[in-house]
């Protein structure tokens, strides 16, 4: 297949589109005019990520890196939930341990969900899936196969359930982990 289009929205791109274009005449000032605004949006750009750094990302790898320490059996248990899975690559390149199976963390309201790590960074293959027998089961027929109250779904492709409590978040981790 012939691709027909290249994304261009970048920085380097923008900031390219900043330039006079090719068949209209400019003046020094008007140079130094355009070359300000493309200062102002790089700065800003800057700015925001140094401020996403500040902000999340830090306070991320905090979180991850307590539970990291805590990790039981493949299994981590998130506070609360933080963007984990770049922030557990480098931790576990750091101790030289790639064993987390198992994130758990809660979802807004009372709900815990457990999700599978990533094979690798970017990957949709997980180290170890949900089991086969859960995916796409929901509610009570997904309690009555597992043997768990509260379960509320595991998705088709296993990377993801949930539960309605943390313990019985924990037990689907657990059950998963001895599959």
């Amino acid at each position: 297949i012939k691709r027909n289009y290249k994304s261009s929205t970048d920085l380097p791109s923008r900031i390219s589109r900043l330039n006079p274009a090719w068949n209209v005449s400019s003046t020094p000032a008007d140079q130094d005019d355009l070359f300000l605004k493309a200062s102002v949006l790089a700065g800003g750009e800057f700015f925001e990520a140094l401020q996403s750094l500040h902000d999340s990302w830090f306070p991320a790898r905090e979180i991850v890196e307590r539970a990291f320490k805590g990790r039981k059996n493949g299994i981590i248990e998130l506070e609360k939930f933080a963007p984990w899975k770049d922030h557990l690559s480098t931790l576990e390149e750091e101790a030289k341990d790639s064993s987390t199976l198992y994130i758990l963390y809660p979802e807004d309201g009372p709900n815990w969900r457990v999700q599978a790590v990533p094979k690798e960074e970017g990957s949709f293959e997980s180290r170890k899936a949900l089991p086969e027998p859960w995916r796409g089961v929901r509610d009570d027929q997904l309690s009555k196969l597992t043997g768990i109250d509260g379960c509320v779904f595991v998705h088709a492709s296993g990377f993801i359930g949930g539960n309605k409590t943390k313990e019985g978040a924990l037990q689907m981790a657990q059950k998963a982990v001895d599959a």
